[in-house]
């Protein structure tokens, strides 16, 4: 009886991590990186005001700001939100983005 229990048991351990690849999966797939060029950045505290304003877009994970470059790169969830919602929200705090390149 404790042979059939303990192979249960093994048996059962050895699925969950089967099912747990495939939900992780899903998740970095719908990441997506976007660098915006950033206007009217011109002092020490416009890039936190944009970094902000990016970050408080739904579905956005990461903001990173280069101020010499007037850049911001960011990292959000395409199934949560888009580059134009991201950029209207650094428009809406008086910064105008739009997608570099």
């Amino acid at each position: 009886m404790k042979k059939i229990l303990a192979l249960v048991l093994l048996g059962l351990t050895a699925v969950a991590p089967i099912t747990a690849v495939p939900a992780a999966a899903q998740a970095v797939a719908a990441e997506q990186t976007v660098t915006f060029a950033v206007d009217n950045m011109t002092c020490a505290l416009c890039p936190i005001t944009v970094k902000r304003a990016m970050e408080g877009v739904a579905g956005v994970r990461a903001v990173e700001i280069d101020f010499e470059a007037r850049t911001a790169t960011v990292f959000f969830d395409t199934a949560a939100t888009s580059p134009d919602a991201i950029a209207a929200a650094s428009a809406n705090a008086g910064y105008p983005a739009r997608i570099a390149g």
